[in-house]
C-alpha cells in the first residue's frame, strides 16, 4: 500500500469475488488484458509499479522542498525550475493515489508505459490550463512565465526518470483519451459527410 490512508482498490480478496469476465487467473496471479494494448497486466505487478513510483515521487518532493527552503524568499529562475519540477511531481503523485485506490473501474489497470503516457498528457493539459490562467496555485509567482517555460522543457525527461523508462517509451501514446480522440474524429468526418449529402438532397428539392 502507499500508506495507511491509501489502499489498493482491487485487493486479492475483491478479485476473487468479482464476477468480471475480463479478470483471469494463471500461475502469475490475477490479470486483465488491456483494451488499448491487448496485453496481460498482472494486478500485483501494476500495484508494485505504482508503489515504487510513488515512493520515488515523494522522495523527490521532499528533496525539492529542502532545496527551495535554502534559496530564500526572492524569486529566481532557480525557484522557477524547482516549482515547475514540483508541480509535475505533485501531479503524478495525485494521479497515482487516484488510480491506486480506484476499486470500481478496471480501466485504471494498465501497463506502466500506458500509465506513463496518460501522465504525459495530464501534465500537458495541466500546463495548458496554467497558461490560460485556469489553474490557481498559491506557490506560483505573480508572473509564472519561467515556471511554465521550465515545465515545457523538463516534463518529458522528468517523467522518463521518475518511471525509469527508456526514451522510446513516449513515442506511442496508448492511453484511452488518444483512442477516443481518433474515434471522435472519425465520427465528425461521418457526420460532416452526412450533412453534405442532406444539403445536396435539399438543393434538388427531394
Amino acid at each position: 500500500m502507499l500508506s495507511e490512508n491509501y489502499k489498493r482498490g482491487f485487493t486479492v480478496e475483491k478479485l476473487k469475488t468479482t464476477p468480471e469476465p475480463k479478470v483471469k487467473y494463471d500461475e502469475g496471479g490475477f490479470y486483465i488484458s488491456t483494451i488499448s494494448e491487448n496485453v496481460k497486466v498482472y494486478f500485483e505487478d501494476y500495484y508494485r509499479f505504482l508503489e515504487c513510483t510513488y515512493d520515488r515521487c515523494m522522495t523527490e518532493i521532499t528533496r525539492v522542498d529542502q532545496k527551495v527552503n535554502s534559496l530564500g524568499r526572492d524569486w529566481t529562475e532557480t525557484h522557477a525550475f524547482y516549482s515547475a519540477y514540483k508541480i509535475i511531481l505533485e501531479l503524478v503523485a495525485k494521479n497515482i493515489r487516484s488510480f491506486y485506490t480506484d476499486g470500481s473501474n478496471f480501466g485504471v489497470i494498465m501497463t506502466p508505459w500506458c500509465f506513463g503516457t496518460v501522465m504525459l498528457e495530464k501534465v500537458e493539459v495541466h500546463r495548458e490550463r496554467m497558461t490560460k490562467g485556469q489553474v490557481a496555485d498559491g506557490h506560483l509567482p505573480e508572473n509564472p512565465y519561467y515556471v511554465l517555460k521550465y515545465m515545457e522543457e523538463i516534463y518529458k525527461k522528468t517523467l522518463l526518470d521518475l518511471f525509469e523508462f527508456p526514451d522510446e517509451a513516449f513515442k506511442v501514446r496508448w492511453q484511452y483519451s488518444e483512442l477516443l480522440k481518433r474515434y471522435s474524429k472519425v465520427l465528425q468526418n461521418i457526420t460532416g459527410s452526412l450533412q453534405s449529402v442532406m444539403m445536396m438532397v435539399k438543393s434538388y428539392g427531394v
